[in-house]
């Protein structure tokens, strides 16, 4: 067995969020870090009343092809205090030596614990646990003016795994704990010392193969519903059914990294071409600071100054699929631009839509249109904005429809000062037509 197909997938999985544009120690974003996958200190997660948990696991569907035996891998970082000190043995926040510029950085160091392959159908008479160690550590790296010390915290930690069978599946659950000892209060910069960051798991069976909880067969849906998931998502990961990925991001079965992308980011749901010219764009001063930060940060700066033009193009946009064209009427077909909104034309065209600019909408009662006057009031579940605009008045400029013929309200606020221009570039608020009163006794 093999986790080639997932590595890959698991390496962005491990490394999200690690160091965020504009990748420099002093930006506000990278003052909270570490937000993916941390498994804390049971006596923190208790402490600090927080979110964060000390243990997840997953659930994975196996149908078996004789005697399936399953491989498991936790990869996780452990974090790694970059301090400096001058001459003298003091810490200092920032050193220069020979005109490179050093700064202090919480690093981090990957960690891989592989068990045992297992008869899955051992782990239907019992629960197998393995407790793991990772130890600490400390070096000093001397420097002409002073040092760089590294410090680990060591880590402690059980997986846990079970099987039961579900008709002809077997369920399988994959558990982590972090047992690491915990005194220090509810400190979150304490607790990341002792916690598994980015904590995922990879999973292969011989002999088997994993059902997709996404996409599961007919047959396999009941089975697939018993499963249950804490802090983690399995995904398959290959082609051929063997490896998944239990992920603490969710996504979706069989993801890829665009071929198109010279390295990592940080940031996989990121444009890759709108943060690679921000970073051309940095100050010599701000790219220094991104160098001292981290060698990561180093790297993606110097890739990044260095990456050549016909691989810029790439970035900017990749054909996947070509379709064949149509071949042509026997006799021309009247164009679509003579009625454009035409009732005639495939749901998904533009065209087949009701014009904005004349389309009403049913509001208290009235069907009302471009230019009434409404009163804006946003529901429970609107965006975090749109409460800040509540009991204002507005003026529909249109109402469009999507292809799941929802209603949404195109709204000018009438007391905006930049109202004209806004309408002008089409620039709206979307209310959907139950957020909006009637504005009745109201002139502009």
């Amino acid at each position: 067995m093999s986790f080639a197909d997932g590595q890959r997938i698991a390496d962005v999985v491990l490394w999200e969020g690690y160091l965020l544009y504009p990748y420099r120690a002093s930006a506000r974003k990278n003052q909270v870090r570490w937000q993916f996958g941390v498994l804390v200190p049971s006596g923190y997660a208790e402490a600090a009343s927080s979110s964060e948990r000390p243990d997840a696991w997953t659930e994975v569907l196996i149908e078996p092809d004789g005697s399936a035996y399953l491989e498991v891998r936790l990869r996780f970082l452990q974090l790694q205090a970059r301090g400096l000190e001058d001459v003298n043995g003091t810490d200092v926040p920032s050193l220069t030596v020979d005109g490179t510029l050093h700064l202090p950085w919480d690093e981090a160091v990957e960690r891989t614990v592989d068990v045992e392959s297992q008869s899955v159908e051992a782990l239907l008479e019992g629960d197998v646990r393995v407790p793991f160690e990772i130890p600490g550590g400390e070096e000093r790296e001397m420097l002409s003016e002073g040092a760089i010390t590294r410090r680990r915290w060591p880590l402690t930690g059980t997986i846990a795994m079970s099987a039961r069978r579900e008709d002809r599946f077997l369920r399988v659950r994959v558990a982590v704990t972090n047992d690491a000892p915990w005194e220090n209060g509810s400190d979150r910069d304490e607790a990341t010392r002792r916690a598994m960051l980015g904590a995922h798991l990879l999973l292969a069976v011989s002999d088997g193969r994993f059902i997709s909880l996404l996409e599961p067969p007919a047959a396999s849906s009941d089975a697939v519903a018993s499963c249950k998931q804490h802090n983690l998502w399995p995904v398959l990961v290959g082609t051929d059914g063997r490896t998944m990925l239990a992920s603490p991001i969710i996504l979706y079965d069989q993801p890829e990294i665009a071929p198109e992308s010279p390295g990592d980011l940080f940031d996989a749901t990121e444009i890759d071409e709108i943060l690679t010219l921000r970073i051309m764009t940095m100050t010599d001063e701000e790219k220094r600071e991104a160098r001292a930060t981290d060698p990561r940060a180093a790297a993606i700066i110097d890739r990044s100054d260095d990456l050549p033009p016909e691989l810029l193009d790439k970035l900017h946009g990749a054909v996947r699929m070509l379709r064949p064209m149509p071949q042509p009427a026997a006799e021309p077909a009247p164009s679509p631009f003579a009625d454009p909104f035409s009732p005639d034309a495939p749901f998904w065209e533009p065209e087949a839509r009701v014009d904005p600019h004349t389309a009403t909408v049913e509001i208290g009662g009235e069907q009302v249109g471009r230019g009434a006057l409404v009163r804006l009031v946003p529901g429970p579940r609107g965006d975090s904005m749109d409460m800040f605009l509540a009991g204002r008045i507005g003026r529909i400029e249109g109402v469009w429809e999507t292809l799941e013929e929802e209603s949404y309200v195109a709204i000018i606020l009438v007391d905006d000062p930049a109202s004209e221009e806004h309408a002008w570039v089409g620039r709206f608020l979307y209310f959907r037509p139950t957020e909006l009163e009637l504005a009745i006794g109201v002139t502009q």
